[in-house]
């Protein structure tokens, strides 16, 4: 239980120690990185789900293990697998306390004169180049040469493919424990035990067996308890090339019963001749071998891709591989900008600016327009202009789209060297995408959002505010001079990268010293539905939603439109969405339509929505409010009342003549009565007479 840990330097390992965390977990049993603002760990274990007795575990140390075996001496953890150094085609495996001995069997579909000797140190021949059923195999990678028997197994190493059978080890647990995946060769426990250990006696079964002591867990195999360790031998059985259903008992392997040899196959109405090969997609390729289809299929490999990757199946490929992930830009409200590597800035410039360019090849430039919206301190994204070779594509207010500086109506599909470029509406109207063949996206609402797609291609090669795109968001605040710059020098960094003159800029000059300031309370209650679990909870463990919180308290304190606090909430759920994370319709339920579609509002639009934030603080400001007004209407009806006396004064002299001297002395005594200590009186002449000269 728990808070997610925010953290800042995104795709980088993270010390936990470093972070202040109290407890008694031992730290260095987790591995954790900064992936989408928070700290993700995960631990350095090996999975013990299908091990039927756990090693006890020792201070200081970080994972449970399954019990290892001890063969001749010498100690071997559980999954070990290894060969007779006398013998290569014998071979040992351990597993729970029970090392399973057998003899390999060897398999070989190429010709004579493809067939190489077995390598130094290993068992079975090879056939030169990985290729089976005419499909080809890649280096490491392995195939099953028959679906009939996964237990035959060929590997590609230096473009030569090796295939062999072994039997499934010995298990621990008794078979009513055991399950048989289908696409697995050898059963699993199905669960983990602990069991208590007694030195010196093998425990298998249920059943307790003292040193040296011989059993038969089946009639196929003959065990032995040697230094607390069951040692089994079990046989290989035979590889057949007749199919299961032609296939019978015989003792503990099965034969192949006679049956008739043909000199063709059919599936599926088609007929294939004796060895004719042909293949069933990416995965699996089939032969005809007398009369009978043996199909293989290639082993996909468990893949965890790294925080930076993600997993994808190329086309025409078997099996899912780790790709680097695109980069994206984000540009949203009164600007606040994450970069290519994740790093969150804010920059309130009412200027033209570089947002991102291909700094190497100079195929592509971004630039962004501000504009202060007649506020003193904040700005908003106006316009975005994409120089894509021969191509210019300016995007403007209200989803309006230039082409080479003539509108166009969309759907738009043109030409930039070459290459295919296209600008559609999306489904729901709120936004444009342009996409080009060379893998760059932009994605505008036309009022302020703007997320730039560059692919993994450009790693290493951009500039400009949305940073290098080298994977590591430490130096993304990089200025157009080469210096990287802090935190507190966003604006050297920010406008190192202004373009155009000064009659690109909407205020003549920007006050970076000065910081819009505003009611905390007012704040809170804009930007409440970030912290709602029924309209983001999903994705608040996926995405840390403080960077959009902090924006949204920024963009409401000085906002024309009322609806500001609208922006962070498009910018954190298209972030969600992207990372495939399904939200509510948040938009209708928070009452902010698409950017472009905002209408003026006002504080009261949002008062009795239960999402948002505590309202009462809205009580005392009307009240406030109340008593000024009657504290203007009352001084304005004292104005008024003195500009009638005056009037009437004016229409009669002879009263004011004679009420001059009285209404003198009423202000004489008033202004005594006020202020008693303050009077001035005339002082007395002064009687010396003056100097003779």
């Amino acid at each position: 239980s728990g808070y997610p840990q925010s953290c800042s330097n995104e795709g980088e390992e993270v010390q936990l120690a470093g972070l202040g965390i109290g407890g008694t977990q031992n730290f260095k049993c987790f591995k954790c990185i900064c992936q989408n603002g928070i700290v993700k760990c995960s631990g350095n274990c090996p999975p013990i789900d299908d091990c039927y007795m756990l090693d006890d575990k020792t201070n200081g140390t970080c994972c449970r293990k399954c019990k290892g075996c001890i063969f001749r001496g010498i100690p071997y953890e559980s999954g070990a697998e290894w060969n007779d150094p006398e013998d290569p085609c014998r071979t040992y495996k351990c597993m729970a306390t029970v090392v399973t001995e057998t003899v390999q069997k060897c398999y070989s579909q190429c010709d004579d004169n493809q067939q190489q000797p077995p390598r130094p140190g290993e068992c079975c021949p090879t056939c030169q180049g990985c290729t089976i059923n005419g499909q080809t195999v890649a280096e490491g990678q392995e195939v099953v040469p028959s679906i009939d028997d996964r237990c035959l197994v060929c590997q590609c190493g230096g473009n030569q493919l090796t295939c062999s059978k072994k039997t499934c080890p010995i298990l621990l647990c008794p078979k009513s424990k055991q399950k048989q995946h289908p696409d697995e060769c050898c059963p699993r426990c199905q669960e983990h035990r602990e069991l208590l250990s007694v030195p010196g006696k093998c425990f298998f079964n249920k059943q307790l067996h003292y040193e040296k002591m011989q059993f038969m867990p089946d009639r196929c195999t003959n065990c032995t308890c040697l230094n607390g360790t069951s040692v089994c031998q079990r046989a290989t059985c035979p590889i057949l090339e007749c199919a299961p259903e032609f296939q019978e008992e015989d003792g503990c392997c099965p034969r192949c019963a006679v049956a008739e040899v043909r000199s063709e196959c059919s599936l599926e109405g088609v007929i294939y001749r004796n060895n004719e090969t042909w293949n069933m997609g990416p995965c699996r390729s089939c032969r005809c071998n007398g009369g009978t289809i043996r199909c293989s299929e290639m082993r996909c490999p468990a893949v965890k891709c790294r925080a930076n990757e993600e997993l994808k199946l190329p086309p025409g490929e078997c099996c899912h591989r780790c790709v680097e992930t695109a980069g994206t830009c984000t540009v949203f409200g009164d600007p606040h900008f994450r970069t290519f590597d994740g790093r969150f800035f804010s920059f309130q410039g009412s200027c033209k600016y570089l947002l991102a360019a291909d700094c190497l090849g100079h195929t592509f430039h971004i630039r962004l327009t501000n504009e202060g919206r007649s506020t003193q301190h904040a700005s908003w994204a106006k316009t975005v202009t994409l120089k894509l070779r021969n191509l210019r594509v300016n995007l403007g207010q209200r989803l309006r789209v230039k082409v080479n500086g003539t509108r166009v109506i969309l759907p738009y599909v043109g030409m930039a060297g070459g290459q295919n470029v296209t600008i559609e509406r999306l489904p729901d109207g709120g936004a444009v995408m342009l996409r080009s063949e060379m893998g760059l996206t932009l994605e505008w609402d036309g009022a302020g959002f703007l997320q730039v797609t560059v692919p993994a291609q450009y790693k290493q090669r951009l500039c400009g505010l949305c940073g290098n795109f080298n994977g590591s968001a430490r130096d993304d605040l990089t200025g157009r001079d080469g210096r990287s710059h802090s935190d507190d020098e966003v604006w050297h960094f920010a406008n190192s990268w202004k373009v155009g003159g000064p009659k690109s800029c909407s205020r003549l000059r920007d006050n970076i010293a000065v910081l819009p300031t505003c009611d905390k309370r007012l704040s809170s209650f804009y930007c409440h539905p970030l912290s709602v679990s029924q309209l983001f909870g999903e994705c608040n463990e996926r995405l840390n939603s403080e960077n959009y919180i902090a924006a949204c308290r920024m963009d409401v304190c000085e906002c024309p439109s009322g609806s500001c606090h609208c922006d962070s909430f498009a910018a954190y759920a298209h972030e969600c969405q992207r990372l495939g994370v399904e939200l509510p319709d948040w938009r209708a339920a928070t009452n902010c339509p698409a950017g472009w579609r905002r209408n003026a509002t006002t504080l009261a639009s949002y008062l009795n929505n239960s999402y948002y934030g505590d309202s009462s603080f809205t009580r005392f400001r009307r009240r406030g409010r109340k008593q000024q007004h009657k504290q203007h209407r009352l001084r304005k009806q004292h104005l008024q009342h003195l500009q009638d006396q005056e009037l009437r004064k004016k229409q009669d002299p002879s009263r004011r003549r004679g009420q001059k001297g009285e209404h003198n002395q009423v202000l004489d005594k008033e202004f005594s009565r006020k202020h008693p200590h303050s009077q001035l009186h005339p002082r007395a002449p002064d009687r010396t007479p003056p100097p003779l000269h």
